[in-house]
């Protein structure tokens, strides 16, 4: 255990030494977290919609028409058991539920009628406020091609909308956990791939290959310090979002904890397998942000992954931050609990097991 001791000490000793790490650390979480959430807007496509008719009219038959003719909405089905719609709701395979009342459409003609009931999943702030507009303006289209006497702007009359998980439409309780696992990607993703390429830049490192310690001590205590780090900017985090944004977890701050531990692992693990394979500081730069600009973009941190091509949506399944991805929000927004989560728990499990033994199998130490 001494060699180990001794590494881990050189690690927390350099970290500590280092004029500017230290201060990136602190700013980056808390830049991001006030800046980003107030700056970030994006459009949605393919948004889930289920229609409960309760009418079964001519009527309502066309409104389930129009909104499977829609571009930007996706009709799943259209059953007449409100309980089969709320359940996909709640699983996240609906977006949107459209409830057409028994006698709406004799009801139009000789009275106001009961309103239609458009109930949203508004964990995802961009995905509910605007998929809830494009169905809106459908069935204002339907109602009016149908020659029914009420006009588009009189539509607030017959229908009435609820937002499910994010009732405010708050769209920085949306983006704030994404921005967490951004900062993860970068804190405990980029740092470390840095740090080892350091090592081999100014020869340090030729030093460690010709001592006795074995990869596994070695790997371990480049990791330690940066696991350290990572919750110490969830901590800051979950702070920020608490105190400035009033964004507390539904669900169990230990499960969010425990998907943060695999995370952590899984891309500190990636990190060093890819310095592993770099000799400079500028080829490890260029690779680590070439990975991290695909584990942005493709991951569902800011654009659904429902609106993404189908060959898209495949290859997420490859990349581990779109499951933390689903962990933190679930969590954070709809206070999911682990057994709900288990699929996403196993796969990041299986990414930490993998990375982080490339990364020790990988370090090609020389004597």
């Amino acid at each position: 255990m001494r060699p180990f001791i001794v590494l881990l000490n050189k690690e927390f000793i350099k970290l500590r030494r280092d004029s500017f790490l230290p201060k990136l650390i602190v700013i980056l979480p808390i830049a991001l977290m006030l800046i980003a959430p107030l700056l970030v807007r994006m459009d949605v496509r393919n948004v889930n919609v289920t229609v409960v008719d309760l009418d079964h009219s001519t009527t309502s038959h066309r409104i389930v028409s129009h909104i499977k003719a829609s571009e930007y909405l996706s009709l799943v089905g259209s059953t007449a058991e409100f309980d089969l719609a709320m359940k996909g709701l709640e699983e996240g395979t609906i977006d949107i539920i459209v409830q057409i009342p028994d006698h709406f459409e004799r009801d139009m003609a000789v009275s106001t009628p009961e309103k239609i009931s458009i109930i949203a999943n508004a964990v995802n702030d961009v995905k509910g406020s605007m998929g809830t507009q494009y169905v809106v303006q459908t069935i204002a289209h339907a109602l009016v091609e149908f020659g029914n006497e009420k006009s588009p702007n009189q539509l607030s009359e017959v229908v009435t909308v609820q937002n499910r998980y994010n009732p405010t439409l708050n769209y920085p309780h949306y983006m704030i956990p994404a921005l967490m696992i951004i900062i993860f990607i970068l804190v405990c993703g980029f740092l470390p791939a840095l740090s080892i390429v350091e090592e081999k830049e100014v020869g340090t490192i030729e030093q460690i290959n010709v001592s006795p310690v074995n990869r596994f001590d070695f790997t371990l205590s480049k990791l330690i310090p940066y696991w350290v780090i990572g919750f110490f900017t969830l901590i800051v985090a979950m702070v920020i979002a608490h105190f400035v944004y009033g964004l507390i977890p539904a669900g169990s701050v230990w499960v969010i904890f425990l998907g943060t531990t695999l995370f952590i692992l899984t891309i500190s693990g990636f990190s060093l397998t890819m310095a592993n394979f770099s000799s400079t500081m500028q080829q490890i730069m260029f690779v680590m942000f070439f990975f991290i600009m695909i584990f942005i973009l493709m991951n569902g941190l800011l654009t659904p992954i429902d609106s993404m091509p189908d060959w898209a949506q495949t290859f997420t399944l490859l990349l581990p931050p779109r499951y933390f991805t689903d962990i933190l929000r679930s969590v954070y927004l709809r206070g999911t609990t682990i057994a709900e989560l288990w699929q996403e728990f196993v796969a990041l499990g299986s990414f930490a097991i993998i990375f982080n033994i490339l990364a020790a199998v990988t370090y090609k130490k020389q004597a």
